[in-house]
């Protein structure tokens, strides 16, 4: 059995070393993270270890710095070590990974691998993040040894969120090497694999930079502009709201610039060669610095004075007002409301007019070019969709766009105009086949010639599948509770963005309920974008406005009991939160108390955002998690606490992932953390099996002496200074009044031992009576209105 991979030295602290050297760290491996010696220092600062390892120091003080946030908290930044290539290389010895990211140039490569060859403990196996040298070249003068143990990682930016990791094995590289670094990436750092083949830019870059050169290419034949591009290659065609232009200004016009020119040198019996030449107005761009984001220009910038943005026109070189084509920009406006991504390809694909035309003519390019690559850069179809949702964040791969236009309708559209495809296509119609999927879990293999079941990894099921019986056990118009098998019962809200109503409350009382006589656990496992991003805001803003108070206490009462209701249930109830939990989205959690969270989770109470305090006892929760910790019968200030779970709340603080969500407080610190989100609802179920086979007995009801009445006078005190120095409004200071007054407990809270009851009537209270100020009103309306907070 492989060796674990326990600690790493990643070479290279530039954007990308340092970024997987965080990534590491995350999944909690130590890191070493090395970078020369700069060079030009003088006599005294030859002998300075900060100066000698200033370069690997500038990485990681940058990936610390970057934004967004390269590590998932700022404490596990605490795992990375730094140090230089002179003096620290030899410590690769203690390593059983190392990962080299320096400079795309062969030479410095392969000296490097050759110091790795001496210094190497046997088992430790090495990679290279290049994104496009071979194997073959990098390895000249290496050992069979050390080749067995080499392979590519070809990590993408930004690491920690782009799913993708590339691997490419060389000839030599060993079966176990490449299965031990597989099951690294997927079980450990939360990746999606795709094994490719050692040709120039593997797999997803060699179908991208195609994608995008068409695109690019095709716009300057057809005269159109880079924002009616981007609003035809954007959400419409099921790709990511940043389109084609405004993606290369996000990764870097040099980086992509490079990714076409390695094709271009490389790719020297491509069909489509031609399609990687990078545009003569591009290449200016590169060296007139015009580089995207980094350098504050690219296909776009910031217009000065008041604002917008300016589009850089492909003809003349100079920055001009965006504009765009009205009937291009209608179009797909009207096509990107489609929520369902298959529907909106499609109906883009057949639209009228120019936008239809471009999209087809760039789809039907690119669909007929990966399909000519199976074989040459992977053997499925399936690894080159999985690498462009993963790498590229499309909704659909190639492939799978292809079976939402029609396979045999697509097939007839490109041979009418001309459109070169691979023979393995027509036998593939002639097999009979219509779709490269099926729904019966297998895909066509185009170099057998015949349908294969596709490897599925049962740790990714969805609910879907999970589902057992053809209906749910409960169901109203807000959400529904399905048998999940295993004795698990699974409930989904099923409200637009998933936010709370009196129908999602009455499920979580019925549920629990159900779950307690019929079965051993419960999961919260909703489906959407997002987790849940609050309470029904409209229902509160109509009830404030017609001044139905009874109706809003009784509907936070109502929220409150089922959060309660979890908490203490007699199995466990894990919720498994992803995306934004925000609001009453996290109040169901604290609620729940146990939890499996994906990694990329975003989590706070920000109802002050909407001149509100949570309404769902989060606030409760929120102090109780705080002061957890306390043994019984400590004489504790609680003051320190409550101050910080008060600034916390009151500045509407959001967690950026689920680790910082445990260092907010607002995740528990044994909480589970899924790192790939496709796993997350059998590892919630997997915890709330645990939980139930391990003697569960649900929590007992706690009550502290808060800080009472002189604490909420500090509090006003410390909000008064913000108020006087412009920092905060008058109605954010009666807001946070109200806060504090709930988090100390009421003005007799030091007096004796709050209680649960006495903190959740206090939280009613201080929702009502907020929902009655004009102020809290006027940022509900306009939050519903433009989505975005008003200060007031």
């Amino acid at each position: 059995m492989a060796r674990p991979i326990r600690r790493a030295a990643v070479i290279g602290a530039g954007v990308m070393g340092s970024g997987i050297a965080a990534h590491l760290a995350n999944a909690g491996i130590e890191v070493l993270l090395m970078d020369i010696v700069p060079p030009g220092l003088s006599e005294a600062e030859k002998g300075q270890r900060s100066a000698r390892d200033r370069f690997a120091a500038g990485g990681l003080e940058k990936a610390l710095k970057a934004r967004p946030a390269a590590f998932y908290a700022r404490e596990r930044a605490r795992l990375v070590s730094v140090g230089n290539t002179e003096d620290d290389l030899k410590k690769v010895a203690d390593c059983d990974l190392v990962i080299e990211a320096i400079i795309e140039k062969i030479e410095p490569k392969r000296a490097l691998f050759e110091k790795f060859e001496a210094l190497v403990p046997p088992h430790c196996i090495v990679a290279s993040n290049t994104s496009g040298l071979r194997i073959a070249e990098m390895m000249q003068g290496r050992s069979a040894a050390f080749r067995s143990r080499f392979l590519v990682m070809h990590f993408f930016n930004p690491v920690r969120y782009m799913k993708l990791l590339e691997l490419v094995t060389g000839p030599d590289t060993s079966a176990e090497t490449l299965e031990t670094v597989r099951r690294f990436g997927e079980d450990v750092l939360g990746k999606g694999i795709v094994v490719g083949k050692d040709t120039p830019n593997f797999v997803g870059n060699r179908i991208g930079a195609h994608a995008m050169m068409t695109t690019i290419h095709l716009m300057l034949e057809d005269g159109l502009a880079p924002e009616d591009v981007d609003a035809i290659s954007g959400e419409a065609m099921a790709h990511p709201k940043s389109a084609s232009f405004r993606t290369a200004d996000l990764v870097g016009v040099d980086t992509f610039v490079h990714v076409a020119d390695n094709c271009y040198a490389s790719l020297t019996a491509d069909e489509d060669r031609k399609v990687f030449e990078v545009p003569a107005y591009i290449r200016t761009m590169a060296e007139k610095k015009l580089l995207g984001d980094k350098t504050r220009g690219g296909f776009y910038r910031r217009a000065k004075g008041e604002g917008g943005v300016e589009t850089l026109d492909p003809r003349t070189l100079e920055y001009r007002a965006r504009g765009g084509d009205k009937e291009i920009k209608n179009a797909t406006k009207e096509i990107a409301k489609i929520e369902d991504p298959r529907e909106r390809v499609r109906k883009l694909a057949q639209a009228p007019g120019k936008a239809g035309a471009f999209a087809w003519k760039v789809l039907s390019r690119s669909l007929a070019y990966s399909a000519r690559r199976v074989g040459e850069i992977a053997d499925d179809v399936a690894a080159i969709d999985d690498a462009m949702r993963w790498g590229y964040n499309w909704e659909l791969g190639p492939f799978e766009t292809w079976d939402a236009l029609g396979f045999e309708a697509t097939v007839d559209r490109m041979k009418k105009d001309g459109v070169a495809l691979p023979a393995s296509i027509d036998k593939m119609r002639a097999a009979g086949a219509r779709s490269f999927y099926t729904d019966d879990g297998r895909v066509f293999d185009l170099l057998a010639g015949k349908y294969v079941a596709r490897k599925a990894d049962p740790r990714n099921a969805t609910l879907t599948v999970l589902r057992k019986g053809q209906a749910p056990v409960l169901k109203n118009d807000g959400a529904e509770a399905w048998d999940l098998g295993d004795g698990v019962l699974g409930l989904t809200f099923k409200t637009k963005a998933n936010s709370i109503d009196p129908d999602v409350i009455k499920m979580i009382h019925d549920s629990v309920a159900r779950a307690e006589t019929d079965f051993r656990a419960m999961v919260l496992a909703n489906q959407g974008e997002h987790f849940c991003v609050g309470a029904n805001l409209f229902l509160v803003v109509m009830a404030a406005s017609q001044q139905q108070w009874g109706q809003l206490r009784e509907m936070v009462g109502g929220f409150q009991a089922a959060c309660q209701r979890m908490k203490y249930a007699s199995v466990p109830v894990v919720a498994a939160p992803y995306g934004m939990a925000l609001g009453g989205g996290l109040e169901v959690c604290l609620g729940a108390g146990n939890v499996q969270a994906a990694a990329e989770t975003y989590s706070g109470l920000v109802e002050v955002g909407v001149g509100l305090v949570a309404g769902g006892g989060g606030t409760m929760n929120l102090l109780w998690r705080a002061l957890e910790g306390v043994p019984d019968g400590a004489t504790v200030d609680t003051y320190a606490l409550v101050t910080q779970v008060f600034k916390n709340v009151a500045l509407a603080r959001v967690a950026t992932s689920a680790e910082e969500g445990k260092s907010f407080g607002y995740l528990a610190r044994a909480s589970g953390v899924s790192f790939d989100r496709a796993r997350l609802l059998t590892d919630a179920k997997a915890r709330a099996i645990g939980l139930a086979e391990s003697g569960w007995h649900p929590p007992s009801p706690r009550a502290y002496v808060l800080p009472g009445e002189s604490g909420i006078a500090t509090l006003r005190m410390m909000v008064g200074t913000l108020v006087d120095a412009g920092q905060a409004s008058p109605h954010d200071a009666k807001i946070a009044t109200k806060l504090a007054e709930l988090l100390c407990g009421g003005v007799s809270g030091s007096s004796h031992e709050v209680t649960e009851s006495e903190m959740l009537e206090l939280e009613r209270e201080a929702f009502v009576s907020l929902c009655g100020e004009p102020k809290s009103q006027e940022r509900m309306q306009y939050m519903l209105m433009n989505n975005k907070p008003l200060r007031n």
